[in-house]
């Protein structure tokens, strides 16, 4: 993996690139988007992107733990987790983008010259 990781700087630009914003209008714009998204889970809410995938607050109960350094049983308390769903589509996607990795598929059939 590459380890690189996109910043709200870096979508911000894009949208400035891709929609032709200013600036200053696209942060506001990717930070309206990311707080819209953040409400929607704080309240319980799953947020489904068409194509994207699905976020979701998930509840994990109590349960006990173990110190793995010292095999001491410690009790971690309930919580709420983010869960990602990737949609088949974007899972699609990501494969497709590894043809272009050396070793993981073969290069496609060359095409027949028409002469």
């Amino acid at each position: 993996m590459a380890g690189h990781t996109v910043t709200r700087a870096q979508l911000s630009e894009a949208v400035y690139q891709e929609v032709g914003l200013s600036r200053i209008e696209s942060a506001e714009l990717v930070e309206s988007v990311i707080a819209e998204i953040s409400g929607a889970l704080e309240r319980g809410e799953i947020v489904k992107i068409s194509s994207f995938g699905s976020f979701a607050v998930r509840q994990k109960g109590q349960r006990i733990g173990r110190n793995p350094k010292t095999g001491q049983e410690v009790p971690i308390s309930p919580r709420r987790v983010l869960v990602f769903r990737a949609s088949h589509s974007l899972k699609n996607q990501i494969n497709s983008g590894l043809a272009g990795v050396a070793g993981h598929a073969e290069p496609p059939p060359a095409k027949a010259s028409s002469g």
